[in-house]
């Protein structure tokens, strides 16, 4: 097959092709064609394809799943139902999608097998996808020249390694982001992180936004995969609240602080970036007992989202008036239809997907990335080298307003001293009212010379 160029998901109805001879597929409303336009289905046969069909594109997307530490599966899910809203629409420029997905299991060793079963099955690209352990996995993959498409940005490695693609500024942008939150919101913050490698770097990044107003952070390290977490908790609520007063309550300064003059004081924050373990840690923050300084909570949104609000007791819990960075718009916004639609058909009811968990929202925007790109090619034969080139050479990637466009072409890399992949590095404040998680501040911050910033102290 040469030549005839397939039409896209999102193309409206038109003239006839003059290649082809037919019409253009409508394809989804303009909502779904924005968010998430061009994308291919299923993990085998396409069940919308013709006899006519171009080759598979073969992809993986790797995550841990069933770990006592951080577990994401939501994001091989929401991979799996994508390709079926494609694949049942014929596929990406004529592609049946076909996607393997594996379990990570939080470690180095589950990371390499999976990159290195990538390689075995001739993947076209690893997309989507979350570890800890970019050292184990990248290696693999820049082997067989595979590229990583829209990781969830938690190792610094995926910021630099050539073959790296990101669709958000990562766990970097997140805490550099929440430092600007905070800074003129807390009079001190706590940070309760990981003792860990990737905690290592957590503070600084943290302190680069505070430095604004002056402020930096208390560490407070914590096991990563702890059942228990009350004398971390203890911890960073005495040091967050130290000088802010009394009663969590009345926020009362004692007499001859700064603050005293008669206006109400900032309270002290508590922040924790522990991932899935952030919910053990907040419960075992709410059970201290009802004394001490006045003190408000917050976290990123790799830690924090709707389905732990909700778990923890909603308006009534721990998160009520939380402070929250993310990368995205809030899950209550509208560009997240085209998403939602395509769970609600096509997930079956999978329970693994939650449309707020930022990891299924980065999954998604890395699936539209992997098929603007295939669409770009117009060729039968999608092979890796023929996906990074178009990466590198500044093919264009437009989200329907959930990030702002996205291009890796060299010119397009911000610059930041240790994190050279980044091409997008705003993020979005936000906060629990009511229970739900809302935008505190309209549109995306740019927090390029924070970030910048941190690396440079």
């Amino acid at each position: 097959m040469t030549g005839s160029r397939r039409p896209t998901l999102a193309s409206p109805q038109g003239p006839r092709s003059p290649r082809t001879g037919r019409r253009p597929w409508r394809g989804l409303p303009v909502v779904a064609a924005a968010a998430g336009a061009l994308l291919v289905t299923g993990c085998g046969a396409a069940p919308g394809a013709s006899e006519d069909s171009r080759p598979p594109v073969t992809v993986m997307t790797f995550a841990p799943e069933k770990t006592q530490a951080t577990n994401m599966p939501g994001m091989p899910a929401m991979a799996v139902a994508y390709a079926r809203w494609v694949n049942a629409r014929g596929g990406v420029d004529g592609h049946p999608l076909k996607v393997i997905t594996c379990n990570e299991r939080n470690t180095a060793q589950g990371a390499a097998a999976c990159a290195m079963r990538a390689v075995r099955e001739k993947a076209a690209a690893v997309v989507g996808s979350y570890s800890q352990h970019a050292d184990a996995f990248l290696p693999p993959l820049e082997d067989a020249g595979i590229p990583f498409i829209g990781g969830f940005g938690i190792s610094e490695a995926e910021f630099s390694s050539y073959l790296s693609y990101p669709v958000n500024g990562g766990q970097p942008a997140l805490l550099a982001g929440h430092g600007v939150q905070l800074a003129d919101a807390c009079e001190r913050v706590a940070l309760v992180r990981p003792d860990s490698a990737t905690g290592d770097q957590l503070p600084e990044l943290l302190n680069a936004g505070l430095a604004g107003a002056g402020n930096r952070t208390v560490d407070v390290l914590a096991p990563e995969d702890a059942t228990d977490y009350t004398r971390a908790a203890a911890r960073a609520r005495e040091t967050a609240g130290a000088g802010t007063g009394t009663g969590t309550g009345t926020g009362t300064n004692a007499p001859g602080s700064a603050r005293d003059t008669g206006e109400e004081a900032r309270p002290g924050c508590v922040t924790a970036a522990l991932g899935e373990r952030t919910e053990t840690f907040f419960d075992s923050f709410r059970r201290l007992p009802d004394e001490g300084p006045r003190v408000k909570v917050s976290s990123v949104l790799s830690s924090v989202g709707q389905s732990l609000i909700d778990r923890t007791g909603g308006r009534e819990g721990p998160f009520e008036g939380a402070f929250i960075t993310g990368w995205y718009p809030d899950s209550g916004d509208a560009r997240w239809a085209a998403m939602k639609g395509v769970i609600a058909d096509h997930a079956f009811a999978d329970n693994r997907i939650d449309p707020a968990d930022s990891g299924v929202q980065t999954t998604w925007i890395a699936y539209t990335a992997l098929a603007a790109v295939i669409e770009s090619l117009d060729t039968d034969e999608v092979t890796p080298h023929k996906i990074s080139r178009a990466l590198d050479r500044g093919v264009r990637v437009t989200t329907g307003g959930l990030t702002p466009e996205l291009r890796w072409e060299h010119q397009d890399m911000l610059g930041i001293p240790d994190f050279p992949r980044i091409v997008n590095s705003r993020v979005t404040f936000q906060v629990v009212r009511d229970g739900r998680l809302v935008a505190q501040r309209e549109g995306f911050v740019d927090i390029t010379e924070t970030l910048a910033g941190a690396v440079s102290r």
